[in-house]
């Protein structure tokens, strides 16, 4: 309502103005003789000591008309200007902010560079050193840097250079545009970037440089940088040339180069780093190079679908992290030019190439919804040391490349419905499997709905190496044995030692050769204690046999086995568990036996066993002094159902509390398993 009546009175006061100013010799009419005044006024009204305005006057409560400010951005800013959130804005070539300039940039602002084939090296935003940037974005209205053509490398990105230090020295001249930066200033402030989101930058400046997202000259501490995306970058998504700048919740996808690349010294701080990698042929998530400044990163998560390097050092480059978590990665840290890992501090101990740093995300990806990105994770990579927990996430396909360790004191959770298909190039297959080593565990939490599913990408018998687990109770080869795969270490004293629990899992295609004598299984158990769950697992296709149990205690139930080449329940060195509910399956020929036991003798229970062949074979063989005691065996299809390989002694093979007299005793016919419980297993 104020606003009409102020209106209101504009207009009667115009009419004031119309009505009673008449016509003087100001007019400038040529009849008003000798007096006539010589006009010099332009725009119809009296201003000031101008003359010569048709019916004269001046009009102060008259309006003004302001010229529209130009959408376009290019050349130089020197003062301070606000750009308007409700129009959209044009960079033309390159638009830079001098000293003692600033541009603040309201929420929701969009920049379009309209870049013509040639000019992308030109085009950018540069703040000049004793320039400002004032970024003002918001969660639900972040500010937008991006190219119209919507393609990677088709601009410069947005460039500050500051006055803090750098080892390049003060006045150090820049890749781009030959700009001076570096100072003594470290608490040097350049202005504040809150939620921006800037695409497509990474143009090319020469054969050996391009532009990143974000590119900080000697940027000091005094500056804010919370809350930045930077996507689909030619190049680097932000890139530290020394400086003291730190930066918090920053969101980096698909850059072409690095994620985060530093040199020069940078020593600040970026926290609640995320970065997502999905397509081939990036550089690393981190390049570091040149002398270290020892800068922090401060939860660090960075996913990869495609393999890749993680964390690259150059020279004597470091860093300090805290809350590292890669995925996907095949490299976790590469040492290029054989730097000091001392000068790679991770969690608070030298960094270790042979570690995965695979762990739990130490940042949540939500916390850049307001990226709106499209892009998801479909697939990753598991390889190198596990140290740390670690809990797979069903909805994405894994796969295994080499060997994936579980290491002491850290455990691997794999969801219901979880598959991981071993990747193995002709060769690998030895290498590749995955273990669960003294001192871990793993927690495998199927369903009969959603079973765990272990295979690999080839789906042939003897692609990979299959499960692995280590243990700490007892064996006959004593403590700290060595096993027959990866020379690793297993035995102890503690029979109820727990390794972890497996429900409802499938193993597929294992049983890769180790050497001449030796060959992996599906699932290997190296002295496991009874504190071990093992419920519905099958085991299927493999090259060797189903499960191996090297001493240990562990039980296990419901078990099934279909088409293993070798034995499908095969123990040795004194294992002294039950298995419970057993079903083994043949139907394919050249198969060892449906039981094979060897060595001392622990007297492990078999109850509820049923063995069926379609092509004969042998379904028993114990070798040495070996034995079993089996409650409910129910044996069908076999040419020979014991064989005493070594003529062992028979009454250490007990059948329904009854020991053997003879190898052909008639005793297997107890009431066969029903197959159907496996219908979880045989469905997939």
């Amino acid at each position: 309502m104020k606003l009409k009546t102020r209106n209101f009175v504009k207009v009667l006061a115009l009419m004031a103005a119309v009505t009673f100013v008449s016509c003087n010799d100001d007019d400038n009419d040529p009849d008003d003789g000798p007096d006539a005044v010589t006009a010099t006024c332009t725009d119809g009204i009296k201003n000031g000591d101008e003359t010569g305005v048709d019916c004269g006057g001046s009009c102060t409560a008259c309006e003004t008309t302001v010229p529209e400010e130009s959408t376009t951005l290019t050349g130089t800013l020197s003062e301070e200007r606000t750009l308007d959130a409700s129009q959209t804005y044009t960079l033309e070539k390159n638009y830079s902010i001098e000293a003692g300039g600033k541009l603040i940039i309201p929420a929701g602002t969009v920049i379009n560079a309209t870049v013509e084939t040639g000019d992308e090296t030109e085009t950018y935003i540069v703040v000049q050193r004793g320039g400002e940037i004032d970024i003002q974005g918001t969660a639900s209205a972040p500010v937008t840097m991006q190219s119209t053509g919507g393609q990677p490398g088709q601009w410069g990105g947005l460039v500050v250079l500051g006055d803090a230090t750098t080892t390049e020295g003060v006045d150090a001249t820049a890749e781009v545009g030959n700009f001076k930066y570096g100072g003594t200033n470290d608490a040097d402030n350049s202005g504040s970037i809150k939620y921006l989101i800037i695409r497509h930058a990474g143009a090319q400046i020469d054969a050996e440089s391009q532009y990143n997202g974000l590119t900080l000259y000697a940027v000091g501490s005094g500056t804010t940088i919370d809350n930045v995306a930077m996507i689909d970058g030619e190049d680097d998504g932000v890139e530290f040339f020394g400086g003291t700048a730190s930066a918090s919740n920053l969101y980096f996808e698909n850059n072409q180069d690095d994620s985060i690349d530093w040199t020069e010294g940078w020593n600040g701080t970026v926290t609640n780093a995320y970065i997502l990698h999905t397509k081939e042929g990036f550089s690393t998530a981190v390049e570091a190079d040149k002398a270290n400044g020892n800068p922090k990163l401060i939860n660090f998560t960075a996913v990869s679908t495609v393999g890749g390097t993680a964390l690259q050092f150059k020279l004597t480059s470091g860093a300090t992290i805290t809350g590292l978590s890669l995925s996907g990665y095949e490299t976790s840290i590469d040492m290029k030019d054989d730097g000091p890992l001392a000068n790679v501090i991770i969690d608070g101990v030298a960094g270790d190439p042979s570690n995965s740093y695979n762990a739990n995300a130490t940042v949540d990806i939500a916390l850049f919804d307001w990226v709106n990105t499209n892009t998801t994770v479909s697939s990753s990579i598991l390889t190198g040391n596990l140290t740390s927990d670690l809990t797979l996430d069903a909805s994405i396909n894994y796969l295994l490349s080499k060997n994936l360790s579980v290491e002491s004191g850290a455990t691997l959770t794999i969801p219901a419905g979880t598959k991981i298909s071993a990747q193995v190039e002709s060769g690998d297959e030895t290498e590749t499997y995955i273990v669960v080593q003294k001192g871990g565990k793993i927690m495998v939490e199927g369903t009969e709905a959603s079973p765990v599913i272990m295979t690999s990408t080839n789906e042939n018998p003897g692609d990979w190496g299959g499960l692995v687990i280590l243990g700490d109770a007892t064996t006959t080869e004593g403590v700290d044995a060595t096993a027959e795969v990866g020379n690793f270490k297993y035995g102890g004293t503690t029979d109820d030692d727990n390794s972890g629990s497996i429900s409802y899992l499938i193993i597929k295609n294992a049983g890769a050769q180790i050497d001449a004598e030796s060959q992996y299984n599906g699932l290997t158990l190296y002295a496991v204690g009874s504190g071990t769950t093992i419920d519905n697992v099958a085991m299927i296709d493999g090259e060797d046999d189903g499960v191996e149990f090297f001493g240990g205690t562990v039980s296990a139930s419901n078990l099934y086995f279909e088409n293993n080449q070798d034995d499908s329940i095969d123990w040795t060195e004194g294992w002294n568990g039950t298995v419970t509910t057993a079903y083994v399956l043949h139907s394919e020929e050249g198969f060892s036996t449906a039981v094979e036991a060897d060595k001392a003798n622990g007297n492990p229970k078999l109850i509820d066993f049923t063995a069926v062949s379609t092509v004969g074979g042998t379904a028993l063989q114990f070798k040495l002094t070996s034995g079993a005691t089996f409650t409910n065996a129910h044996l069908s299809g076999y040419t020979t159902n014991v064989d005493m390989k070594d003529n062992g002694p028979l009454e250490n093979v007990i059948v329904d509390d009854t020991a053997l007299t003879t190898a052909e005793d008639d005793v297997f016919n107890g009431t066969a398993v029903d197959v159907a419980i496996f219908d979880w297993a045989t469905g997939n």
